[in-house]
C-alpha cells in the first residue's frame, strides 16, 4: 500500500491533477486514511470522497480552535519548524471566524456578515465590471498579458481594498504577504524568518490602518468594525485586527485562483469556451463547474472535539482532520464524468465553499466576480489563447490550488 505523507495533498504535482490524488487515495481501499506524519505535528486523519466530507463539514464535534488542543501537543516539541509554532501562537492569540467555534464563531460571523449582505454584493456589480474593463483596457494594444499578474489579482484585491477602505497605493503589498504565509503555512519545514517578517509586516500594516480609521472613519468596511469594537459591541481588539486580515486574504487569494484556474480550464476546453462565448446566459453554471473541478482551496481542517468512531476506525479527541474539498469534487460516485469539465452540469453539489457554519462568507462576491471576470473575457478577447504549452505553467506548493502564472495572447 503507498505511503501518504502530508506533502502529497500539496505539491504542484497535486494541484496540476486532482483527479489523480482522488485514484491515489482511493487506491487505499480505505474511506479514511491515516497519515502517520502530517508536517512534524504528529498523525492525521483524511477524508476524501464526497459524502464523507460534506458531512463532516457540518459535524459539530469536528472543531476549529486549535487553542483547545495544540497546547496538549505543541508543534515545535513535535519537531515541526519554528515558524509552525509562532503562526499557531499567533493564531490562538488571535481569533477570527474562521479558527473559532460557537459561540464567538457566531458572534464574529454575524459582525462581519453586514458587508456580504445580497444587496450589497449585488450593488457592487457596476464597480467590479468597471474594474474588469480598465484592467483590460491597460493590456488591449499589447495583445499579451499574464492573466494571474495583469487581470486575475488586482481585479479581487481593488475590490476587498475598497470594501475595507485600504488606499490604492497599498494594494500591492499584500501579494507578496500571503504568498510567503501560505507558502510557508503549506511547507512547514521550509518556513523561515522571511514569512515571519511578512506576518509581522502584515499585522503591523493593520494596526496603522485601524488607529487611521479611529481618526478619520468613513463608510467602508474597517470603519464600521472599528466603531463595532469601540461601541463594546462583543469585539475584542484582537479579534478586529484578526478579522480584517483574514478579509483581507480571503477576500482576494481565493478569487485570484478561481479566475486563473478556471480561465485555464476554459483554454483547455475549446469546445466548451465556445459554447460559453455563444450562451453567456450559462455563465452562472459555468462558473459552478469550474469551482468543482479548478477550485482553489484543496484542504479543510479541523479537530476531533471528542472521540469521533467512523468507517471502523476512531479519529481521537485532538486529532487533525483533514478534509479535502478538492477530491470531494472530483468524486465520481458523486458527480458522473467527474473528470470532465461541462459548464452545462445541472446537479453541481460541489463542496469548494465548504459547508455548514463555516461555509464561505464571500461566496456570493466570489460568484459574482467570476462571473464577470469570465464574461468580459470571452466578449472582449475572441482569440484569446495561451500563450505556452500547458506543461510549462507551475502551480505553487501550497494550501491553495494556484498557477504562478498565465501567459495569454489575444
Amino acid at each position: 500500500m503507498e505511503k501518504m505523507t502530508g506533502g502529497d495533498l500539496n505539491s504542484p504535482e497535486t494541484m496540476r491533477d486532482i483527479t489523480s490524488l482522488y485514484k491515489r487515495l482511493a487506491a487505499q481501499k480505505e474511506s479514511l486514511i491515516r497519515l502517520d506524519d502530517f508536517y512534524g505535528m504528529g498523525g492525521a486523519w483524511i477524508a476524501f470522497r464526497h459524502d464523507d466530507v460534506a458531512a463532516m463539514l457540518k459535524d459539530p464535534r469536528l472543531v476549529k480552535d486549535m487553542r483547545k488542543y495544540v497546547p496538549q501537543n505543541e508543534p515545535e516539541a513535535a519537531g515541526a519548524s519554528s515558524y509552525v509554532g509562532k503562526m499557531f501562537e499567533w493564531l490562538r492569540n488571535m481569533p477570527n471566524m474562521l479558527t473559532a467555534d460557537p459561540p464567538d464563531h457566531t458572534r464574529l460571523r454575524r459582525l462581519a456578515s453586514k458587508a456580504f449582505t445580497p444587496q450589497m454584493i449585488e450593488g457592487l456589480r457596476p464597480r467590479i465590471q468597471q474594474i474588469a474593463d480598465e484592467l483590460l483596457d491597460a493590456v488591449q494594444e499589447r495583445g499579451e498579458m499574464d492573466l494571474v499578474a495583469d487581470f486575475a489579482y488586482p481585479l479581487p484585491i481593488t475590490v476587498i481594498s475598497e470594501m475595507l477602505g485600504i488606499p490604492a497605493a497599498d494594494r500591492s503589498l499584500f501579494r507578496g504577504w500571503t504568498q510567503k504565509l501560505l507558502q510557508a503555512a503549506a511547507v512547514p519545514s521550509q518556513g523561515s524568518t522571511v514569512a515571519e517578517e511578512a506576518l509581522e509586516e502584515f499585522i503591523g500594516y493593520i494596526r496603522t490602518l485601524l488607529d487611521d480609521k479611529r481618526r478619520n472613519p468613513g463608510t467602508d468596511v474597517t470603519s464600521g468594525l472599528v466603531q463595532a469594537y469601540e461601541q463594546g459591541d462583543k469585539l475584542s481588539e484582537n479579534e478586529l485586527l484578526s478579522t480584517i486580515w483574514l478579509l483581507i486574504i480571503a477576500g482576494h487569494e481565493t478569487t485570484v485562483n478561481l479566475i486563473g484556474n478556471g480561465m485555464l480550464a476554459l483554454l483547455q476546453h475549446p469546445g466548451q469556451m465556445r459554447l460559453l462565448r455563444e450562451t453567456p446566459s450559462l455563465l452562472p453554471g459555468a462558473v459552478e463547474e469550474m469551482l468543482r473541478m479548478e477550485g482553489p482551496i484543496v484542504i479543510a481542517s479541523r479537530f476531533a472535539g471528542e472521540d469521533i468512531a467512523m468507517h471502523g476506525k476512531v479519529i481521537r479527541q485532538g486529532e487533525i482532520v483533514l478534509l479535502s474539498l478538492a477530491t470531494a469534487n472530483v468524486d465520481p460516485h458523486k458527480f458522473p464524468d467527474a473528470d470532465t469539465l461541462d459548464i452545462t452540469r445541472e446537479e453541481n453539489e460541489h463542496l469548494a465553499f465548504g459547508k455548514g457554519i463555516h461555509h464561505c462568507l464571500g461566496a456570493p462576491l466570489a460568484r459574482l466576480e467570476g462571473q464577470i471576470a469570465f464574461g468580459t473575457f470571452l466578449r472582449r478577447l475572441p482569440e484569446l489563447r495561451l500563450a505556452v504549452e500547458p506543461e510549462r505553467l507551475v502551480y505553487n506548493y501550497g494550501k491553495l490550488r494556484s498557477l504562478t502564472s498565465l501567459p495569454v495572447l489575444f
